[in-house]
């Protein structure tokens, strides 16, 4: 599927077409290609005389794979957040970014890309120029990212009171709960260091552009502030679940030490019944008409010795 979107009174337009072999690929300054098939490919790479990345590409990790530039191209591979079956997860977005236009490729529909539309619809992106579309989405991106933190803020936290208040809670529940909050803060963090090396290159590259500067470097400042509070998520994550794994220890040990009373408590009565049960004739107690509540007492005596040893120690 291939959108296009103009520049038109310092407004960010998208570009409405009913027949998508109609489209306006020349005046168009952003031109955002979500699962683009070979032919919608083709005719951008003949039009404008580039190559677009292959999914092999577009996930390569190093810098220089990522971030670099060609003639008047700016190219940046950036990854961006989107929930998929109930979990966040990332896909990465290839941009090429010069004077005339900007050109993206993403595999999926991403939340960014939908609000940035849906705000352009409404007049809502000012915008006179490629680069300050490219910013806008940055921006838009980086308030998702900060949103989805915020959310992910408020999970943690009744996640915590249930952990260190609730002592009847499910904990084995809370783990898996707190498993995937982790997951979802990795995923957050990923995007976030992500975004400052992109914004950070795409910075060292606009310097005649002032107004622009200005707003990645607020970008970055934010973004700076955002890594701070995921990592602090990120050790509480794992401050709770340590904690938990402790509480669950501590319940086992008491489950442990209950069968290990049990078992010495009975263990004299036990003894006293076996001594009586053997099969010898000559028994001293055997025709003594006090012998077996005599055995009985012996063996409740028994019991109790130990318990009240025990409780006089502390150990109970």
């Amino acid at each position: 599927m291939i959108r296009t979107f103009a520049l038109e009174a310092g407004k960010l337009r998208e570009r409405e077409v009913a027949d998508p072999t109609a489209i306006d690929l020349e005046g168009a300054s952003w031109i955002d290609l979500q699962d683009a098939d070979a032919e919608e490919r083709q005719t951008v790479e003949q039009l404008f005389s580039q190559n677009l990345p292959d999914a092999d590409e577009v996930e390569e990790i190093e810098s220089s794979s990522r971030y670099f530039v060609e003639g008047e191209d700016l190219h940046i591979h950036s990854l961006f957040l989107y929930q998929s079956e109930g979990r966040f997860r990332t896909a990465s977005v290839a941009f090429t970014l010069n004077p005339q236009r900007l050109i993206s490729s993403r595999d999926v529909e991403l939340p960014d890309f939908r609000l940035t539309r849906l705000r352009a619809r409404r007049g809502w992106i000012e915008a006179n120029s490629p680069l300050q579309v490219m910013i806008s989405l940055f921006e838009q991106k980086v308030d998702n990212l900060a949103d989805q933190l915020e959310d992910l803020h408020r999970s943690l936290e009744q996640v915590s009171n249930e952990v260190l208040e609730d002592r009847e809670a499910d904990l084995g529940e809370q783990l898996d709960r707190l498993a995937k909050l982790e997951d979802s803060n990795g995923q957050i963090r990923l995007c976030l260091m992500d975004t400052q090396r992109s914004t950070s290159f795409l910075l060292r590259h606009i310097r005649q552009e002032t107004a622009s500067v200005e707003t990645c470097r607020e970008i970055l400042r934010d973004l700076d502030t955002l890594m701070a509070h995921a990592t602090f998520v990120f050790e509480k994550i794992n401050f709770l679940l340590n904690a938990a794994q402790g509480f669950i220890n501590i319940r086992q040990n008491q489950i442990i030490k209950i069968f290990s009373i049990a078992a010495v408590v009975f263990l004299p009565p036990t003894l006293v019944g076996t001594i009586y049960g053997m099969n010898f004739n000559t028994i001293p107690e055997l025709d003594w008409a006090f012998g077996y509540p005599m055995a009985l007492i012996l063996m409740v005596t028994s019991a109790i010795s130990p318990y009240m040893f025990f409780k006089h120690k502390g150990w109970l």
